[in-house]
């Protein structure tokens, strides 16, 4: 086993996604809101076998994976009566998120 998930941190994730997002975006939305987005996030990696990264992976071999990743958790934004993130801001967070998981070097 790897030792990505040790260098992962909630709390980091959410502070970075929070700088990641456009000016007036940020606030719109609580931590919770934000974490219940990346739980989402991470249940599609596992459903889809992408927890276990292999040696060859590239960063531009996520890249396709991206509309993939929104399409899934807006579908299951959809499902959720409780989630109150506007569609359109779910991109900044998914595109926060891979850009924090970049910067802790899970894709190495």
């Amino acid at each position: 086993m790897s030792d990505y998930n040790m260098q992962y941190d909630e709390s980091e994730a959410i502070k970075f996604i929070r700088q990641y997002m456009p000016e007036g975006i940020s606030e719109r939305y609580s931590d919770d809101e934000i974490l219940n987005i990346l739980d989402m996030i991470w249940d599609y990696y596992e459903d889809n076998g992408l927890l276990e990264i292999p040696s060859s992976y590239e960063q531009d071999d996520a890249s396709p994976e991206l509309g993939k990743i929104l399409d899934y958790v807006n579908k299951m934004l959809a499902k959720d009566k409780l989630a109150a993130v506007d569609k359109d801001d779910v991109r900044f967070i998914v595109e926060g998120e891979l850009a924090y998981e970049k910067s802790i070097g899970l894709e190495d």
